[in-house]
């Protein structure tokens, strides 16, 4: 038998395998968990539900925290790329009085404040899709199932036939989260209260008044039954949102539906009847036709199994009502568990670590905003605003009630 030759070329080292990263969700914290993870030199693909970045409006302004957004941000190295984009005068925020439009509680921000600045949620969306490298984003995927072993790897099916095998699925995908489904049973319930969306435009020109009763930043309203919140976006929009105490159907129970516009204002316009004649027009003078947006909320404590293969963030593992942590908790996550990869030498032991923090936190969270949707119609201020993991601030007056975030109501964009 003829023996060959042995190879003079010395063998190339294989190394480890690279792990297949997917995260299901181009929002805010998985475009997060992506840019975070590419600094590190790790490879992640996104899928997304939407054809592509513009396919639909992704809401309104929201703040970023110091101590949860931003710390993101800066993690991502796109902080002062941020700050350059964000209205600090955005946070003043002005209380109303629901009878006669006067302003009780008003917070002007000092100058350089930049605790929890606003930015519109297509800008900081854009900001974080211009960071990652080309291609990151697969658009037009949505997601129907996850399927494969506990512990990997994982196959994902999306609604079009494909199919890709991924060794740690992240959930990003929000509210109505299909990749929740391989770990948890748990779906969003319905907190009794709804919004209903309207918008303004060219408001320094078109409705000046509503401009200045709502100023830079943001006003709200409330009577203990009713309540309305309305907050300046860039490109000189206002956008406001209606809250009512009401079933998620309420708008078919009147016999309606969303696009019949001038039966729905006429019907506010019944419910509020009481109220003040300025804050009546933030009600029906709306540039175009309303969104329906019931509120819902995960059950309390969301948790789960741990799964070496699969695991949360963001709304996806803790929806809470819309009192402008939701944003800021999905960014942290993203963080959180971006580091923990980079950091771990396996995945299973980056996602349980991830979660020994995420999981407690999240669950502390729901704990303090379980019931708080109701604080949206309430005519009380109330002592501090809600922040997450930091107690009241001190402050040389009441703070307003909490305000729900700009667009915290929006629908996932990946599903």
């Amino acid at each position: 038998m003829t023996t060959a030759p042995a190879s003079t070329t010395p063998p190339t080292p294989s190394g480890p395998p690279v792990p297949r990263i997917a995260v299901v969700g181009a929002g805010p914290g998985g475009l997060t968990c992506a840019r975070i993870l590419q600094r590190h030199g790790i490879a992640v693909t996104v899928y997304d539900h939407d054809g592509g970045p513009d396919a639909r409006d992704q809401g309104g302004t929201l703040d970023l925290h110091e101590d949860n957004g931003q710390l993101a941000l800066r993690e991502a190295g796109l902080l002062d790329d941020f700050f350059r984009l964000a209205r600090a005068e955005g946070q003043e925020m002005r209380q109303l009085d629901a009878l006669t439009g006067e302003i009780g509680f008003h917070h002007v921000p000092e100058d350089g404040e930049r605790f929890k600045p606003e930015i519109d949620r297509g800008q900081l969306r854009d900001l974080l899709l211009r960071s990652l490298a080309p291609d990151t984003v697969r658009w037009g995927r949505t997601l129907r199932s996850v399927e494969g072993p506990a512990g990997g790897p994982r196959r994902l099916h999306f609604t079009d036939g494909t199919a890709v095998e991924a060794d740690l699925v992240i959930g990003a995908d929000g509210a109505w989260s299909r990749v929740r489904r391989a770990l948890s049973p748990a779906t969003p319930r319905h907190t009794g209260i709804s919004f209903l969306e309207a918008w303004f435009h060219d408001v320094d020109r078109r409705h000046p008044e509503l401009a200045a009763l709502v100023g830079p930043g943001s006003a709200s309203a409330a009577d203990g039954e009713r309540g309305l919140f309305a907050q300046r976006n860039s490109g000189d929009h206002i956008r406001v949102y209606v809250i009512q105490r009401a079933p998620a159907d309420w708008i078919a129970q009147a016999g309606h539906t969303v696009q019949d516009t001038d039966a729905l204002r006429a019907l506010l316009l019944d419910r509020y009847r009481r109220w003040s004649p300025a804050l009546r027009r933030l009600l029906t003078d709306n540039d175009g036709p309303y969104v329906d947006r019931p509120i819902h909320a995960l059950p309390v404590p969301h948790t789960w199994t741990h799964d070496p293969a699969v695991t949360l963030l963001g709304d996806a593992a803790h929806l809470m009502p819309p009192l402008g942590v939701g944003v800021n908790l999905a960014m942290l996550d993203a963080c959180e568990l971006a580091l923990a990869i980079a950091g771990h030498d396996t995945l299973a032991g980056a996602v349980r670590a991830y979660e020994a923090t995420m999981l407690p936190r999240s669950a502390d969270m729901q704990r303090l905003l379980d019931g708080a949707a109701d604080g949206l119609l309430s005519d009380e201020p109330h002592q501090g605003e809600l922040h997450h993991g930091e107690p009241d601030r001190d402050e040389p007056a009441p703070e307003p009630r909490p305000r729900p975030s700009g667009g915290a109501a929006e629908p996932s964009g990946a599903r």
